[in-house]
């Protein structure tokens, strides 16, 4: 498998704007070339997407314990190969059968490229800005780069799979309605809407709540909630599943 992106920078923050995931045939390599022609005819090269919490991911020469401004960087909106994380790791060995050949779109709740942002301090700056989203106001974080505009959206594929996880508060009630408008816009846009979810919620409170449980655990929960993942994406489309 292999994984590219194209960052973009706006007042010394950093975000990335945009993320595939290639599920190889066989052996083969593909191009940043052969990736720009692919996304020329996304309704045949792309047959999905799925959602995740916010990248903390690097262009392959570079790392993730600095900006990628001091390690010298370029953004100049081309697309380039991301070293694999934890997400990329996981995709790599439970994404095969139904989807090879293929390419999967990854997206972001935010696209701040940081790690360690469930700090409340950054969520509540998150919650007040898409209070004020729809509005004319200036938001602390740039509204095109950092959040995704639910009622424009563009999805190509198949199915939305959300993995976002549920690391806002119950308080961070922009951020729920957010996260539950992304679900339903998909839905109306006739995509196969799945995720995980585990005995807290069953799966019609998972979606009403935006409550979609995250690929990567630690601990006792590391192993489930990777076979799990596996389990649900052994099926074209990917399946609802109750990780337990």
């Amino acid at each position: 498998m292999q994984a590219f992106g194209r960052f973009s920078t706006n007042f010394e923050l950093e975000y990335l704007v945009e993320q595939y995931i290639y599920i190889p045939e066989a052996d083969e390599v593909l191009t940043i070339e052969e990736l720009e022609k692919m996304l020329e005819i996304k309704r045949k090269s792309v047959i999905g997407t799925i959602f995740l919490y916010n990248p903390t991911i690097a262009p392959i020469g570079y790392n993730t314990n600095t900006k990628l401004a001091s390690q010298g960087y370029t953004f100049d909106g081309r697309f380039c190969e991301l070293i694999f994380d934890n997400n990329c790791n996981l995709f790599s060995s439970a994404i095969k059968g139904g989807y090879r050949g293929k390419l999967i779109e990854i997206k972001y709740l935010f696209g701040l490229n940081r790690p360690n942002i469930e700090p409340t301090a950054v969520l509540e700056e998150f919650d007040a800005d898409l209070d004020k989203y729809a509005s004319d106001q200036l938001t602390r974080y740039d509204k095109e780069l950092n959040y995704q505009d639910y009622l424009n959206i563009r999805l190509s594929g198949k199915f939305v799979f959300f993995a976002s996880g549920n690391k806002f508060d119950r308080h961070h009630k922009h951020i729920i309605n957010y996260v539950r408008n992304l679900s339903a816009q998909a839905s109306k846009l006739g995509k196969t809407v799945a995720f995980m979810h585990d005995n807290n919620y069953d799966a019609q409170e998972s979606a009403e709540g935006g409550y979609f449980l995250p690929a990567i655990a630690t601990g006792k929960f590391k192993d489930v909630r990777a076979n799990s993942f596996k389990k649900a994406f052994s099926t074209f489309p990917p399946s609802i599943i109750k990780s337990s």
